[in-house]
């Protein structure tokens, strides 16, 4: 505790463009939405658009906490996950999706009673989901020998990654294969292809969503690429490169880079989002020691802002929450969501909610 004291009191030397004490001029803090009774590390959220629901993963707590935006409150503790990671929810057939880390499952809820349907098992550390709306099907990132801060933490020597293929009844389609743990990914929805982060291989995966067939690789050297973000009008692709912390923003018909940002020092994210209607990208991060990187730090919102799209300018940074570095942009409502993590024998973990200006 006493190192993450020293780190917060060097904040502001860390941050030279941190907004302290001052509002944001991108972000407005509208609410904050407590966790209660949830404990450890938060990953990532979805969310239920008619129904003014955001879906919690409590990756250390091994809950999904249902939230009513609306509200303001918890209504619902779906628990006894594996590290859960992530959530998605299809309105049509109004089914809850989970992936878990822990037992490498997909477990599939009625969107109502919450009641389990399904169970879905892929062989390991089910994490990113994403919906490809043109065929109706789940994409979920499974699988892998996994590094964090540059180190083997699960699965040394695996080579299973790959994106499994589900409709939405849980039937696997197909897969396709990444070689190591696929991290964070983007479905075009004007075309058939995928982005995959795979920072085992510092490299982006593109497959098609037609064929299932792997159709490029584009290299990263030195960059750790976990988060990723998409601007489809523009054919750019966003990553977040945690070693050598940087924001790269690549040309997504070619792979080529147009342009590398820099952004706060021992700054680690796993949740960045491009905001189409002001040309943006929010990068949720949380600040991390150097020698002690399981520590957990602050958290801070990093802004950018699209010139063009070869150029990109940062606008803004500025403190979170405590380890918030996971959320989720939800652009039909102008509001990123941020999760924070319990301090202990501190302030309780929160949703914030934030309005863009």
């Amino acid at each position: 505790m006493r190192n993450i004291f020293v780190l917060a009191l060097a904040l502001p030397v860390l941050l030279p463009t941190l907004v302290l004490g001052q509002t944001p001029s991108t972000l407005e803090l509208m609410s904050r939405i407590p966790l209660a009774k949830v404990n450890g590390r938060m990953d990532h959220v979805g969310v239920d658009l008619a129904g003014q629901r955001l879906f919690a993963a409590a990756f250390d707590n091994k809950t999904l906490e249902v939230i009513d935006v609306q509200a303001g409150k918890q209504v619902r503790t779906i628990a006894n996950l594996n590290h859960p990671q992530q959530s998605y929810f299809d309105a049509a057939s109004n089914r809850l999706f989970v992936s878990s880390e822990g037992d490498g499952t997909v477990k599939i809820f009625d969107g109502t009673s919450f009641a389990l349907l399904q169970t879905v098992q892929l062989s390991t550390d089910a994490d990113n989901m994403r919906f490809d709306a043109r065929n109706g099907h789940l994409v979920v990132a499974y699988g892998g020998e996994k590094f964090l801060n540059g180190q083997v933490a699960r699965g040394a020597g695996l080579r299973d990654g790959a994106l499994a293929i589900l409709d939405t009844s849980g039937k696997k389609l197909g897969e396709i294969p990444t070689d190591g743990h696929p991290e964070s990914l983007a479905v075009e929805k004007n075309g058939t292809r995928v982005f995959t982060n795979v920072p085992d291989k510092k490299e982006i995966v593109v497959g098609d969503l037609a064929s299932y067939d792997v159709l490029a690789h584009w290299a990263l050297p030195g960059c750790e690429n976990y988060p990723m973000a998409f601007d489809e009008d523009h054919h750019r692709v966003f990553v977040m490169c945690r070693a050598s912390g940087n924001l790269l923003a690549l040309d997504s018909v070619s792979g080529r880079q147009v342009a590398s940002m820099p952004l706060t020092p021992s700054a680690s994210s796993d949740d960045m989002f491009y905001d189409a209607s002001k040309g943006r990208i929010y990068v949720m991060a949380r600040i991390i020691q150097k020698d002690n990187p399981r520590i957990p730090g602050p958290g801070i919102i990093e802004v950018f802002q699209q010139k063009d799209p070869d150029h990109y300018e940062k606008i803004e940074s500025f403190q979170s929450g405590f380890a918030a570095q996971t959320g989720l942009f939800v652009p039909e409502w102008n509001k990123l969501f941020v999760a924070t993590r319990h301090q202990a024998g501190g302030a309780v973990g929160e949703i914030l909610v934030y309005e863009t200006r």
